[in-house]
């Protein structure tokens, strides 16, 4: 094969495999459960709610802690937090504190915080921690300072329809079927053995040497893998049929679809051992579905069909204006990865200087992994000889400036608040793996 033919394709198929392992072990779990609590918050909670402890009109010390607590409850991942974001800002939060939730939420994940400690050390986790809530209030009052003009409209027009009414109230309902979806949030991710145990194994209806295990084998996918991307495309489908005229009233694509993510959602929760024909029912899947049993319940019975219809369209505009920019972004992040050569690892971030840190941040933009993969990733950087400076550096850009970050924001608020965003961690990302570094040096 002609040499330039066969690097092509090579990097296609890095990033066709790097998508593929993306939707099959990354997104199901934490992704769709966050676009439907976005979609959520943007139907059911008033946008006078938000404003009253996000809004400009909020005290900055109400409004900054907020965000930050709410970024942290809520998140699992980057991808996670961008439909999230979405929804808090369109529902009138003030640039400063969506950007602290945007940015503060990937950052320190309890799982994050955790896994970094165990595996590279409590000093980078500590850092990793108390950098990551400062840096969040910082540039979200640095992002409303520099667009203050923008944000000063923008609040003038939404006092015009009472956007700042701070009378407003939720119903007890949507607070408690909000708790129950972020509930699925916790459960499908959180790595305590209660969860993780496992309890009963089925036995899969195929051998390992069978045609389907072993076409699944050869782009790296399991039987539960390739089970959850073909449900994705199924909820695709339905969705188009059912979501995209839901005003007119549900019909039977509508109730398809809904039973799709359920099923997809539950699919996703048994472990599934490396090379076994077994999948475990763990305590994840026995909490996953009850919540899916207990939360359709409840909302049947607590909103009508027009609540209900603005719920799904609000969840279904989310997934059209951010999901084909995930796909777009972890495919190119895949792509990438093979023109970087590891050799750059050793030879350019191997000591701390302000570019090996820079070269950190670049790393978190080029080379995204999710949470559960991106510690293990950076163990081998520092294997590699990767100082800890660099490697702080890394650690506190990769969950903010991935490619799909990057292209969602975009998307979201406009290429000049995205620019200012990225230039603005990547400064001090780059900054405080220095300083770390050089603290160390002294210690």
């Amino acid at each position: 094969m002609n040499p330039i033919l066969q690097y092509l394709s090579t990097l296609l198929w890095s990033g066709w495999t790097g998508l593929l392992d993306y939707l099959a072990a990354h997104v199901l779990l934490c992704l769709v459960p966050a676009f439907i609590i976005a979609g959520f918050m943007s139907s059911m909670i008033p946008k006078e709610v938000i404003t009253r402890y996000l809004g400009p009109k909020a005290s900055k010390w109400i409004s900054y802690p907020a965000a930050s607590i709410g970024g942290f409850i809520l998140a699992v991942c980057s991808c996670t937090i961008l439909p999230l974001f979405a929804g808090i800002w369109k529902r009138g939060a003030g640039l400063g504190p969506a950007i602290t939730f945007l940015f503060v939420g990937p950052a320190i994940n309890i799982l994050a915080i955790t896994y970094t400690g165990a595996a590279i050390g409590f000093d980078i986790a500590a850092a990793r921690l108390i950098l990551s809530i400062v840096f969040g209030i910082v540039i979200g009052l640095l992002m409303a300072w520099i667009f203050r003009k923008e944000e000063a409209e923008r609040n003038a027009e939404m006092l015009k329809n009472n956007i700042f009414d701070q009378t407003a109230q939720v119903k007890p309902m949507v607070w408690v079927l909000f708790l129950l979806l972020v509930s699925i949030l916790i459960v499908g991710t959180l790595q305590i053995p209660l969860l993780t145990n496992i309890y009963y194994e089925i036995q899969l209806p195929f051998s390992a040497t069978s045609s389907l295990v072993t076409i699944l084998t050869n782009v790296n996918l399991s039987f539960q893998g390739g089970l959850l991307i073909m449900m994705l495309i199924v909820i695709g489908l339905l969705a188009w049929k059912g979501f995209e005229d839901v005003f007119e009233g549900f019909n039977r694509w509508t109730y398809a679809a809904f039973f799709a993510i359920g099923l997809t959602i539950l699919i996703a929760a048994p472990a599934e051992a490396a090379g076994s024909m077994t999948l475990g029912i763990n305590g994840r899947f026995i909490g996953v579905l009850l919540l899916l049993i207990v939360i359709p319940i409840l909302t049947a019975r607590s909103f009508d069909e027009e609540a209900l219809s603005g719920w799904v369209w609000e969840t279904w505009k989310f997934v059209k204006q951010i999901f084909p920019l995930l796909i777009i972004g972890v495919f190119a992040a895949g792509v990438v990865k093979v023109i970087i050569p590891e050799t750059w690892v050793r030879t350019i971030a191997g000591q701390n200087t302000l570019l090996a840190n820079f070269v950190g941040v670049v790393f978190g933009v080029f080379m995204y992994f999710p949470t559960l993969v991106e510690v293990p990733i950076a163990k081998m950087f520092l294997d590699l000889g990767m100082a800890r400076g660099p490697l702080l550096a890394y650690l506190l850009s990769d969950p903010e400036l991935s490619i799909q970050s990057i292209l969602v924001l975009n998307g979201i608020m406009g290429k000049k608040k995205t620019v200012v965003y990225v230039s603005i961690v990547a400064v001090l990302s780059t900054l405080a793996g220095y300083l770390f570094g050089l603290m160390l040096t002294v210690l």
